[in-house]
């Protein structure tokens, strides 16, 4: 897609699929940090990786295993926190244990048995052994992530705002909510392979974390976020490949680099001085 900008085709499948990751993830990341449930990050993300080790130990797709794991968790966590009359942080902290501990559980055994799938790529992203069809997918993921928030901006803003009062004003708070989720676990399962499963969480959260630090709306946000994630995640690729380092590590630490700046220059941060606090 960006062939006609960037020659090599290594370190133009690299820029697109770090790109297209940091769209999709921060994009979700906003309504994921505005939820003050940013749990959903990290259990999405680690149920996306439970599922593609149990697809590497039984031979499938890693990535459609990943796929179908998040959105099994997605499609039971309302069901059990109804249930269960758990809160939703916590049911979303039982399902976090128990994914990593099956994704934990087969890539040992699979070491045991000595069948030599290696997991770092499952762990720490690797942007170079990418299929095409694999950021093609990643880039319909952040278009239709960008469609759902400008067609449903004032639904989202009103369950952000208060559930309850949304509810009654006659939004469908449950397929909206797991709409959402779905898209979580969709965009971290085709997102594994590129940040990794221990990483995607920084990309989920602190690009909308930082865009938090400037921005007074929703609507600021949902254009900051991307923005801030895109830009140093195609820096990141470009740095990562040029001096022969990991591209995802490299990138997480220079995303959270950034967080620290932003939150030492934010504006917020002065206003809130002033009055005192």
């Amino acid at each position: 897609m960006l062939e006609f900008i960037i020659s090599n085709n290594i370190v133009c499948h690299a820029v697109e699929a770090m790109l297209f990751a940091s769209l999709s993830c921060s994009i979700l990341g906003v309504i994921v940090t505005q939820f003050n449930v940013s749990s959903i990050g990290f259990t999405m993300a680690h149920a996306a990786f439970a599922g593609a080790a149990i697809g590497m130990f039984l031979g499938v797709n890693a990535t459609a295993a990943a796929v179908v794991a998040g959105i099994l968790v997605a499609i039971l966590l309302g069901p059990v926190a109804e249930y269960s009359r758990m809160s939703t942080d916590s049911i979303l902290g039982v399902f976090f244990g128990m994914t990593m501990a099956i994704a934990i559980f087969f890539i040992a055994y699979m070491q045991y048995l000595g069948k030599g799938m290696s997991a770092s790529a499952l762990l720490f992203g690797d942007v170079v052994s990418l299929y095409r069809e694999e950021i093609y997918a990643l880039a319909l993921i952040s278009i239709i992530s960008i469609i759902f928030v400008y067609l449903f901006y004032k639904e989202i803003s009103s369950l952000i705002f208060n559930r309850k009062i949304a509810e009654a004003s006659g939004i469908s708070v449950k397929p909206l909510y797991f709409a959402i989720l779905f898209m979580i676990a969709i965009a971290v399962s085709l997102s594994l392979n590129i940040v990794g499963g221990l990483l995607l969480f920084v990309w989920l959260v602190t690009p909308a974390a930082t865009a938090y630090q400037f921005c007074n709306s929703l609507k600021s946000m949902f254009i900051l976020a991307p923005a801030i994630a895109g830009v140093i995640s195609i820096a990141g690729a470009l740095a990562g490949l040029a001096w022969s380092v990991p591209v995802a590590p490299l990138t997480a630490i220079m995303i959270t680099s950034v967080f620290v700046v932003a939150v030492i220059i934010s504006p917020k941060r002065k206003i809130s001085y002033s009055k005192g606090y």
